[in-house]
């Protein structure tokens, strides 16, 4: 069974985060990680292939920099990756990230393409429901348990309350949740082998395609307010009253 697994590079959730003199997110002295719902997505393409056999490809988008990700999931157990490295692509939106990943795709032999159901970087878990809309492929979003069938999937996703079960003809587009699995680490073995793996870089003239702008666009970032302190209400039971009351309707007017 041949399994894709759409990787996205992000910052460490302990990052703090700060912005340059232009107004742009600094990326100095930020360590990168693998996104934590996209090494879901690759366990659990491991895990398939280590039952029923087949490859399990990585495809990501990125800077030079990714490629200390992708090794780190091939040392996991992938088999080979994919990067898109176009200075053109630099800032691209979700709608042409989707557009470049199907290009990708579409020389490739495949049966289930797994993904984090949201990158913790922007949080607009956009990507792969776009793709599954280009290629024309059914998707369950935000699983917490997958089986696989001959010709299908079984998709489990809690629910308020409950548990949706969905299924799925393949090839689909499945997006992973916490809870799919638990993330194995590298063994030595396999970093040493991971070294040897395939890792293919592409430009978007290698793929056919020229520079597109996106559908949206940034204009800039700020940070937050600093939070400011909390306030203490002493004395009697009465005068706290009173302050409480003049707290909540003349400074924070939510009264």
């Amino acid at each position: 069974m041949n399994i894709v697994v759409l990787m996205k590079q992000t910052f460490d959730t302990e990052a703090k985060i700060q912005l340059d003199g232009e107004g742009k997110i600094s990326r100095q002295g930020v360590n990168k990680i693998i996104n934590p719902y996209d090494e879901y997505a690759v366990e659990e393409a491991i895990r398939i292939k280590e039952a029923k056999g087949g490859e399990v490809t990585l495809v990501s988008m990125g800077d030079d920099g990714v490629q200390e990700s992708l090794r780190q999931a091939l040392a996991m157990g992938a088999d080979k990756a994919v990067l898109v490295n176009d200075p053109a692509l630099e800032g691209a939106d979700h709608y042409v990230a989707a557009k470049v990943l199907a290009k990708v795709l579409e020389g490739m032999s495949y049966d289930l393409i797994l993904s984090g159901w949201v990158a913790i970087d922007d949080q607009s878990s956009q990507v792969p429901a776009r793709l599954a809309e280009v290629l024309g492929l059914p998707q369950a979003n935000v699983v917490t348990k997958l089986e696989v069938l001959d010709g299908k999937i079984v998709c489990h996703r809690e629910g308020d309350g409950s548990i949706e079960v969905l299924e799925l003809p393949l090839p689909a587009v499945v997006t992973a949740q916490k809870g799919l699995n638990e993330p194995r680490y590298p063994a030595l073995k396999g970093i040493m082998q991971a070294k040897k793996k395939e890792l293919k870089k592409l430009s978007l003239a290698d793929l056919g395609l020229e520079a597109e702008a996106g559908k949206t666009k940034i204009v800039g970032y700020q940070l937050p307010e600093a939070r400011q302190a909390g306030k203490v209400v002493e004395g009697e039971p009465a005068d706290t009253v009173k302050q409480l009351i003049g707290f909540l309707t003349e400074e924070a007017k939510v009264i």
